[in-house]
């Protein structure tokens, strides 16, 4: 059985941190249920690391359910949330429901995740009271980059900070159980986490959050195009693929893969 919502609530209350990673495919998903995080995220992101666009915007819903859906089958034990697709939850509160049903009917995943603040707090209630669980994502929101201008770091003023605090605060009461805090100072987040009643978890957001996400791709050293400043890359998984993927085209070009180790014959000794 996954982790639910109230086991995220009760690490925060007892001060163990959280720790959440993406996933988007059923081999990745499974080592990581394997090694015990406490939540995978199908994050939009998968938009950018899987399917090359440039931004988290062209994604659609139904790109978002099928790795959903394949997630889910290698995380037995692990809490999916599924990062509803721009425009998936923003037209209507009957289009947010319709969308945020079928991540959990299609894609099985246990809750999903909205960015914005006060605009959509009244969305959250009603996903909330439909049975929805919902997490909440403020700071840097990637679906408003057009918007926003880039990926900046936000709540730099105190303006900006007090703003995100009462978003913070909005999504609490509208029935978020956690929200994700991105690329915001860490006086800002400290201020957030010490102030809310649900987990909050930072990408970029420093070390007072109650627990930590992180793009797989990134701290694996799988997407090189770009490195952000709050990730740490553990391994290169990148440069290790490459030196097996040539190994194994050097074999095929001078015979030696495959040999009678990895054949079969069809003659038997009587």
């Amino acid at each position: 059985m996954p982790n639910s919502i109230n086991k995220l609530s009760e690490m925060k209350s007892h001060g163990e941190p959280i720790v959440m990673v993406t996933a988007y495919d059923y081999t990745s998903a499974r080592i990581i249920n394997d090694i015990g995080f406490d939540a995978i995220l199908v994050g939009d992101s998968l938009s950018q690391v899987m399917l090359g666009n440039d931004t988290t915007v062209p994604l659609t819903i139904d790109e978002a359910i099928l790795h959903t859906r394949s997630v889910v089958r290698g995380a037995a034990n692990t809490h999916v949330v599924a990062d509803m697709p721009f425009l998936s939850y923003n037209l209507s509160i009957d289009t947010a429901l319709m969308n945020a049903g079928r991540f959990l009917q299609e894609g099985g995943a246990q809750s999903v995740k909205l960015e914005g603040g006060h605009h959509i707090c009244k969305t959250v209630e009603q996903l909330v009271s439909c049975g929805i669980p919902v997490m909440g994502h403020i700071g840097l929101t990637p679906q408003s980059i057009n918007q926003l201008g880039g990926y900046k770091v936000q709540g730099k003023s105190k303006e900006q900070a007090s703003r995100i605090l009462d978003e913070a605060l909005a999504l609490e009461n509208a029935g978020a159980y956690a929200i994700v805090l991105e690329l915001i100072p860490v006086e800002v987040s400290k201020q957030i986490t010490s102030k809310l009643k649900i987990p909050t978890i930072g990408i970029g957001a420093g070390i007072e959050c109650d627990g930590q996400i992180q793009v797989m791709h990134d701290i694996l050293g799988l997407f090189e195009l770009f490195t952000p400043k709050h990730t740490k890359q553990y391994v290169n998984l990148a440069e290790q693929m490459r030196f097996g993927l040539k190994e194994y085209m050097r074999e095929v070009k001078d015979k030696s893969f495959p040999n009678n180790s990895h054949s079969f014959t069809s003659i038997q000794n009587s």
